[in-house]
Parts: structure tokens; C-alpha cells; sequence
């Protein structure tokens, strides 16, 4: 059971495992795809993490919205490795990131009725192979074709009928709100509860006025810390996780925030 602030680990962090595994980080979070078929090094890396702190996955080319077929090999070849790690969970994109092959880039879902039922049986095949809920991320989206209801109806509508968790983006959220002109408070009061397994938190870059770019590549913006707040007073407090995954700074500096969120957490009367 995942707990209070986490760190979204990175191969180029090697060198600091030995202060990741002293620190008051509660728990790890790596992409799947860049450690599943890897041994030597970088396996025994990755056990000696997991013999410390719990992990979690966030997957990076499951392409859950897709009209490819669903990759179910790759699906099987996670029980194994989550097995291996002792990893409790699995989380994704509601996105998708290939067509005729991958596109390295997270490309938006319509919202629409006919996108809800593809994706949604789609996360059902997945869970049923893992034999357990994953958790699908609300992502940052810059156009949005084929539009037929709101993010909220379409997130709250997947949730529902795919019958799994969600992993809350507080840094998208309000990256989405101010691109498409929402208010990210209403977004946030209607998730629900219930559904939400952890959070993540990052840093954006401020493209203009009316356009955010959400790159975690730079420290979490003001506006977002409000709105984890926020989150918290609406739903409790719940794991969060900061992600950084360009223009890494220093460990310490990681810390830091990592810490504001415990700190903001016991704002809320959860000691960590």
C-alpha cells in the first residue's frame, strides 16, 4: 500500500540510490518498459530499490486509446516482473501512442461515447491479464478532436464503466484548465474519491499567458501547490509523487519538494 510522497525514479539517479534509500521518500515509481527486459546492473539496481522503498509503474506505451491491437504479450510480461520487484501496481496514460507503430508522444482521446466503450474494454482486457485494477492518468492535451462532452464527463465516464483507479495529475489539471479555459477546482471536486490510488505533481513550462506546456522539466509551479491543497481539502490526503524527468537537479533539490509535499500533507494531519 503505497503512503505519503514519492519519487519518480530515473536510470540517471544511480548514483544517488544510497541517499534515495536513507531519505524520507516513501516510494519510487518507475516506467516499466525501461527496466522490464534488463539484467546485470541495472536489474540488481532495481532490486536493491525495491528491498527499500515500494515501487509503482507508470507505463509509457500501453496506448490504451489506440485502434492498434492491444499489446497482451507486453501485459503478460508484467506479472512476472512486478512479481520479481514485489510491485503492487500498475498505472497508465488516457492517451494513446501509436498507430501503424509508436509515436513517442501521448496523443489526446476524443471525447466521445464510441472512445469511452473502445477504451474501456480495452483497460478491462488489461486488468483481467494483471488480475488486478491499474489506475489510468488524466494527461495534459493541447487539441481535442472529435469532442462530444467535457474531460470531466469523459474521465468520470471511463472510471466508471472500465471499473478502475485513477491516478490524479494535479500539474495537468491545471495545465489543461488554463489551455482549454476550465476551472481546474470544478475538475478536481468531481473525481472521485474512491477511485483515486495516488497523485502526481510537477513542473510546467509557461509557454504564454493562455498556454502551459507540461514538461516536468522544471521545480512545481505555485499555482499547482495551491491546487494540491486544494485536492487534499476535497478528497483527503492521498499519495502523491512528484515527477521530474528532464533538467534533473541535484538530489537535494528533489528532496526539497518531495518534502513540501509531506509537508503539505501534515498541513492536513497526516504524519509522515
Amino acid at each position: 500500500m503505497l503512503k505519503g510522497a514519492g519519487l519518480g525514479y530515473r536510470r540517471e539517479m544511480s548514483k544517488e540510490i544510497d541517499d534515495i534509500l536513507a531519505s524520507d521518500i516513501d516510494f519510487l515509481e518507475v516506467a516499466p518498459e525501461n527496466w522490464m527486459r534488463l539484467g546485470g546492473q541495472f536489474e540488481k539496481q532495481l532490486l536493491r530499490l525495491s528491498e527499500g522503498k515500494p515501487i509503482s509503474t507508470h507505463g509509457l506505451s500501453l496506448s490504451i486509446g489506440s485502434q492498434d491491437p492491444l499489446d497482451t504479450n507486453f501485459v503478460k510480461e508484467l506479472k512476472p516482473f512486478f512479481e520479481k520487484f514485489n510491485i503492487s501496481h500498475y498505472t497508465e496514460h488516457l492517451s494513446y501512442c501509436s498507430m501503424n507503430g509508436h509515436m513517442y508522444d501521448l496523443m489526446p482521446i476524443p471525447f466521445a461515447d464510441e472512445a469511452i466503450k473502445h477504451v474501456s474494454e480495452r483497460i478491462r482486457i488489461v486488468q483481467d491479464i494483471l488480475e488486478q485494477k491499474i489506475a489510468i492518468e488524466n494527461v495534459s492535451y493541447y487539441l481535442a478532436p472529435g469532442q462530444e462532452m467535457t474531460e470531466i464527463e469523459f474521465t468520470n465516464a471511463i472510471l466508471t464503466e472500465a471499473d478502475c483507479h485513477l491516478l490524479l495529475d494535479v500539474n495537468n489539471v491545471f495545465v489543461n484548465s488554463i489551455n482549454h479555459e476550465y476551472d481546474p477546482v470544478e475538475f478536481i471536486k468531481a473525481m472521485p474519491t474512491e477511485r483515486i490510488l495516488y497523485g502526481h505533481i510537477a513542473g510546467h513550462y509557461d509557454e504564454a499567458d493562455d498556454l502551459k506546456v507540461d514538461t516536468h522539466g522544471s521545480d512545481v509551479k505555485t499555482d499547482v501547490w495551491k491546487l494540491l491543497c486544494l485536492s487534499y481539502q476535497v478528497h483527503g490526503v492521498f499519495p502523491t509523487l512528484l515527477e521530474r524527468d528532464f533538467n534533473v537537479p541535484p538530489f537535494d533539490e528533489l528532496v526539497k519538494e518531495v518534502n513540501q509535499i509531506k509537508s503539505i500533507q501534515s498541513e492536513f494531519g497526516i504524519e509522515n
